[in-house]
């Protein structure tokens, strides 16, 4: 097996505590000024720049800087069209699997990652066949005023599932907890991450060869409709042609989407690009008399809730949110965030001085409905720094995103005064910027070829030996973070494969 990948295989030591150069430089995340990729709210308003996603492109993928947040979607997650039928103005749809399809992956995925939990401290949890294997993160101190605030107004909460190690598991040591983890890289190699993990076990069958620096834009394709190669620039600037029986996209949502539009394979279905769904994050923050340390672990010790995750008829929406406790996140200066604080000086400094430790934020993952209209498709004008068209995203939120996104910032808020904050700000969201790590849809995997780009499989229902195995062929997003279910359902497929293969 070859895996083409678009960015380098970095090593431990090319990470570092400097916030500039990992974030600022596009270290870890695409150069816009190379990949650029434009962003409109309707097919009748001009496309304008956005901001690249912070999906970084190299071995290793997104979990190299992620939060590794990992908790399951909830079986209600794989039946919303059963669950609320037709929705005005949306294509809500069912999977063509359930939860219980997942289970048995979601169960092998925690257990090669070492997933820190307690099985049953979300009374809301979907069934499992055994605990995690690693207990939960110690808490910390902002984690436990999140326990707090939702213990007082009677809500449930729970440690959220982690991909850092709180024992040592297998060969690997416990995860060295520190702010410069997320989005940085981890430069002490603990973080359960597939650069940690998954990479060194497939190059330990001998059977897969990684070959970074390549750039795929397009799949080539034979006279019997099949994928023949994919055509690529090498890390030398060469063009070459890789054949294969078989083809998997992993790209995340927007970039296999883009592939498939710039290779011209089929749609007869007109869904290719159709569907996308995003996760916007936002919160409510709050201040507080006591140090409440939000920086400690850069956001990966969490804490959450999923007490207001299931439809209630009379909150004037459906679907519902994972919220969170979390931190200033990254050692970012927190009066980025506090309103109407100075931006630079003394001022600033001082802002930091007095609200640093004393800052958190109880924070949710929008539960984007989705709709035909919010797609991806090619941009007519604008290109790449390779001539080739960027990808053009096209959203506009649902009234019922809208609604929730109101009402769960409000909730935020409501559990961190219940914890004792002092002063809160809350921070609704009227508009998804498309420069989202959790990318859904695009690619939408079903039963019926006439609506759906995949099959249950996630095989391309036109292109026989062409697979997608990232969140595009997700029918639904959902209110929770998606990584371990692309995992779980790449797993799947994976398996599927196998089994046709010696058929």
């Amino acid at each position: 097996m070859l895996v083409l990948e678009r960015g380098p295989w970095p090593e431990a030591a090319d990470f570092g505590a400097d916030e500039l150069a990992n974030v600022n430089r596009h270290y870890l995340t695409p150069d816009p000024d190379l990949n650029p990729r434009t962003l409109r709210s309707s097919t009748s308003t001009a496309a304008v720049p956005a901001a690249f996603s912070n999906v970084p492109q190299m071995v290793g993928g997104g979990t190299v800087h992620w939060t590794g947040l990992v908790p399951r979607f909830q079986p209600s997650d794989f039946r919303q069209r059963s669950l609320h039928g037709v929705v005005a103005h949306s294509s809500l749809e069912d999977w063509p699997i359930d939860y219980e399809d997942l289970e048995p992956y979601y169960d092998r995925v925690e257990w090669e990652l070492g997933v820190s939990g307690r099985a049953g401290a979300n009374i809301h949890e979907g069934p499992r066949r055994r605990d995690y294997p690693c207990p939960p993160l110690p808490p910390a101190p902002y984690t436990e005023r999140f326990r707090t605030g939702c213990e007082k107004l009677g809500l449930s909460s729970f440690p959220t599932p982690s991909a850092l190690l709180s024992k040592p598991f297998g060969s690997r040591p416990k995860t060295v907890v520190h702010p410069f983890i997320e989005r940085h890289g981890d430069p002490t190699a603990t973080k359960s991450t597939a650069l940690n993990t998954f990479v060194p076990a497939a190059l330990a069958t001998g059977r897969v060869t990684f070959q970074p620096g390549t750039y795929v834009h397009a799949l080539e394709r034979a006279r019997d409709g099949t994928v023949a190669a994919a055509i690529f620039t090498d890390s030398e600037g060469r063009n070459r042609a890789q054949s294969a029986r078989l083809f998997i996209l992993a790209c995340g949502a927007i970039e296999s989407t883009r592939l498939w539009l710039l290779s011209g394979l089929p749609d007869a279905s007109g869904q290719v690009g159709r569907n996308l769904t995003l996760h916007e994050f936002s919160c409510a923050l709050g201040t507080f008399d006591e140090p409440v340390f939000g920086w400690m672990g850069g956001g990966h010790i969490a804490r959450s809730t999923l007490d207001f995750y299931e439809t209630q008829d009379d909150r004037g929406f459906i679907g519902g949110c994972h919220v969170f406790a979390s931190g200033p996140r990254s050692p970012w200066p927190i009066n980025f965030t506090v309103p109407a604080s100075p931006l630079w000086g003394a001022a600033a400094k001082n802002v930091d001085r007095t609200l640093f430790n004393h800052t958190m934020a109880a924070a949710f993952l929008l539960h984007d409905l989705p709709q035909e209209s919010n797609r991806v498709d090619l941009d007519p004008e604008v290109t790449d720094d390779w001539g080739l068209p960027v990808a053009r995203i096209t959203h506009r939120m649902h009234t019922n995103d809208i609604a929730q996104a109101a009402w769960f910032a409000a909730r935020c808020g409501e559990i961190l005064a219940a914890a004792g904050a002092t002063q809160t700000w809350t921070f609704p969201i009227t508009t998804i910027t498309g420069n989202a790590s959790h990318q859904h849809g695009t690619l939408r995997m079903g039963t019926d070829p006439e609506r759906c780009v995949l099959d249950s499989d996630c095989r391309a229902f036109e292109v026989p030996n062409l697979y997608a195995v990232d969140g595009s062929g997700f029918p639904t997003g959902s209110g929770l973070n998606p990584t371990l279910t692309i995992m779980a359902n790449a797993w799947r497929v994976a398996d599927r494969i196998a089994e046709a293969a010696r058929r």
